[in-house]
């Protein structure tokens, strides 16, 4: 998103207004982006006990709200809603399916573009199937960046990640005008349209008022500012 705060007022105003109709162009890249739950909790005054990453989305860099007439329905991903609740729970209302709705009618619709997409249960299958092959959380522990009181530098997250991948990521932290040090909030790691890595600065379009999907309190992490990764209060 750019996604307003609180996350849950966005929503709601997203789903009641009129729903606009988007440049019919294929998109060029898709962003499957993480969010970490404490933090996102910390800024939308929510309650967690997630203690791994979890999705925020999958989002194509080109439209939003491609087809208002095409509705979510959750009997169409039936089989996929265990794994939904978990790998991509709505961190406020976590009995709803509001947040995969806005999902698929902001982001869904456009990424349907492509034939690999082109349904619902397709394109939140694809989201799975990236989020459980990536394994952010895992690979993340397995380079000691695990979430606790002590802090990182930048440069030690997102060389962890780029290292490993091969790829740069996009990296989001939230922060304060009087901290000295910011949370990590959201981790991007983007496709080309075979789903194969791509660094996340290269070969994307975004649309700064319709696709990008960010919690305003969310922005690119200051690279000399040290990272807290909070772990549960």
């Amino acid at each position: 998103m750019k996604l307003c705060s609180p996350l849950l007022l966005c929503l709601a105003v997203a789903l009641s207004s009129a729903f606009v109709i988007s440049s019919p162009s294929m998109w060029t890249k898709l962003i499957l982006t993480h969010h970490w739950p404490t933090t996102i909790c910390v800024m939308d005054h929510c309650h967690s006990n997630i203690s791994y990453w979890t999705l925020h989305g999958l989002w194509p860099d080109k439209g939003a709200m491609c087809n208002s007439s095409w509705h979510f329905n959750s009997s169409e991903i039936e089989d996929l809603l265990p794994d939904m609740k978990k790998s991509w729970p709505d961190l406020l209302h976590p009995l709803s399916t509001t947040f995969w709705k806005y999902e698929w009618h902001k982001h869904g619709t456009c990424a349907a573009k492509a034939e690999s997409l082109n349904s619902q249960h397709k394109y939140f299958g694809k989201a799975l199937e990236l989020y459980h092959k990536l394994d952010l959380d895992g690979v993340l522990k397995k380079f000691d960046i695990t979430p606790s009181e002590k802090y990182y530098t930048f440069s030690q997250i997102e060389g962890v990640i780029e290292n490993f991948y091969g790829v740069k990521p996009k990296i989001q932290c939230h922060s304060s005008k009087h901290a000295d040090s910011q949370l990590l909030g959201q981790i991007e790691i983007c496709f080309d349209p075979d789903f194969t890595l791509l660094d996340c600065d290269k070969q994307g379009q975004w649309d700064d008022h319709m696709a990008v999907d960010k919690p305003s309190g969310l922005n690119v992490c200051d690279h000399n500012i040290p990272v807290h990764y909070p772990p549960l209060p």
